[in-house]
């Protein structure tokens, strides 16, 4: 198992915080299959069907010109886009299987597809919370120091998109000062906002700046992710399509990721809202294809169920893990990288938001993702990002990371000798096998605490959340920002001038 950075078995303690080292994750274990080859294709089956006989509104002209270029049945009078589906499986099978990610830091790309593992932080919220503060809506300088905390914590490969909206900001171009804030405080790989247009070319031409690359170059060597929703049911409107068409166009990847809530956004049973969930993502993605042939794209996985008892959309529940296996297999199907989430309907960190994370995180990895959306942060359905529960979110990672490294089996593991020199009613504290171990024998946690009662008490009773609380704070405090060019921070400061002058017009 091949895996980049040190030792994978050996843990950083710079400046103060333990924690495991920047790595390649990869999931060694076999995908689990829920669905029967029988169910799975007629999840498929019914998809195509949906294509062909209902179709997709697509509510960009643009769109629906390529589409019809590609073979499509295009109704411009409806914006209803209908699909043959041999065409439909002939431009899926265009995309690739696997794609690598590129960060302005070299040793932090990482790749998406085959058995590689990646997570990503929170991306989108409306609010932050922290104990100190509460929930509120986030300033520009905090959503800064949430991604000083993305950089700072080496289990997450991706900066999600932006931890949460900075209001304070014009509208018009608070996208541009969140991407000049990614480059400046982040070597990782981060994600574009593809909102429409102006915003996804913004963040095109700012990542080449960065990267020091040519669009061409960048299409070479892609180096941004958008997530491009669908407005379920079977609708793309026309920012989202605006932005597939510029990120597939400049070959960036586009992730199709359809918002398919049961019993609201789609059917009530879990069948029925996979194969309309399946639908929306072949739908995008023959679009991408159509684009640009061969660009690089995600099979979004995002269907979830409702409350039926207040409409509010529930997470991390039994439901949504089974979707979330059953939608492995889709995507294994068509050979296309997948992508989940960690989500809860928790509005504070508690019980509820690990378990419901911890839920759904499971669900992810043994359905075979390849990378985790919301992986560490999200809280109260997506509405807020918390500090605290990106460090308790964190310490889940790293657990599952190492989850993921097999178990050794040699005569040196099997430890015999040990054994022997314990004997009978011994222990192994002291034994050689043991003491030339112990300190890498087994993962150390970040966050848990796991001394007993006593010990507990007298280092002052304090719980999870507030280690978590604490454990920010000096991630914050030990932060070093990674090195840029001047010159190309002053050609990104210009640009961000320029553009703020034309849109600000």
């Amino acid at each position: 198992m091949a895996r980049r950075g040190k030792k994978p078995g050996k843990q950083r303690q710079g400046r103060g915080i333990r924690q495991l080292p920047w790595q390649d994750i990869v999931n060694i274990y076999p995908p689990m299959e829920i669905l029967s080859s029988d169910q799975l294709e007629s999840i498929h089956e019914a998809s195509l069907t949906l294509l062909e006989n209902i179709g997709m509104c697509v509510m960009h002209e643009g769109a629906r010109v390529l589409l019809a270029g590609a073979g499509a049945e295009v109704n411009h009078a409806t914006a209803m886009v209908r699909f043959d589906r041999h065409m439909l499986m002939e431009k899926v099978a265009l995309a690739p299987s696997q794609v690598t990610l590129h960060a302005r830091n070299p040793a932090k790309n990482f790749k998406l597809g085959g058995n590689h593992l990646s997570f990503a932080s929170v991306g989108g919220p409306a609010y932050c919370t922290d104990m100190d503060r509460g929930r509120r809506r986030g300033s520009f300088a905090e959503c800064c120091d949430y991604l000083r905390l993305v950089q700072s914590l080496d289990i997450i490969h991706h900066e999600g998109g932006g931890p949460f909206e900075t209001i304070e900001l014009p509208a018009e171009t608070r996208h541009l000062d969140l991407y000049h804030a990614q480059v400046r405080l982040l070597d990782k790989n981060w994600q574009a906002n593809a909102l429409g247009r102006e915003r996804s070319r913004d963040a095109i031409r700012m990542a080449g700046i960065s990267m020091g690359m040519s669009t061409d170059e960048l299409a070479q060597k892609p180096a941004l992710l958008a997530i491009i929703n669908t407005n379920s049911p079977l609708q793309l409107d026309r920012p989202m399509a605006e932005g597939l068409i510029e990120m597939s166009g400049a070959g960036q990847v586009v992730c199709i990721t359809p918002f398919t809530l049961a019993g609201a956004m789609a059917p009530v049973t879990l069948a029925g809202a996979l194969a309309q969930q399946n639908a929306e993502v072949l739908a995008g993605i023959a679009l991408a294809q159509a684009v640009r042939p061969g660009s690089p794209v995600m099979y979004g996985a995002f269907t979830s169920n409702v409350d039926m008892r207040t409409g509010s959309p529930a997470f991390g529940t039994p439901e949504y893990s089974k979707a979330a296996q059953a939608s492995g297999q889709l995507a294994r199907r068509y050979g296309i990288p997948l992508r989940s989430s960690s989500v809860t309907s928790a509005n504070v960190v508690d019980a509820q938001s690990t378990y419901e994370s911890a839920m759904s995180l499971w669900a992810a990895i043994t359905g075979g993702a390849h990378f985790i959306m919301h992986a560490a942060g999200w809280l109260e359905g997506g509405l807020t990002a918390s500090f605290e529960k990106l460090i308790v979110d964190a310490e889940m990672l790293q657990m599952m990371s190492e989850y993921l490294k097999p178990i050794v089996v040699t005569d040196e593991t099997l430890a015999l000798d040990a054994i022997a020199e314990a004997g009978a009613g011994g222990h192994f504290f002291g034994v050689e096998h043991t003491l030339s171990r112990y300190q890498t024998a087994f993962y150390q946690p970040m966050l848990a605490y796991q001394q007993n009662f006593e010990n507990w008490q007298e280092a002052g009773s304090v719980d999870t959340q507030r280690r978590a609380n604490r454990i920010w704070k000096q991630l914050l405090k030990d932060y070093q920002q990674p090195p840029l060019d001047p010159a190309i921070d002053e050609e990104l400061s210009a640009y961000v001038a320029r553009r703020k002058r034309e849109l600000q017009v």
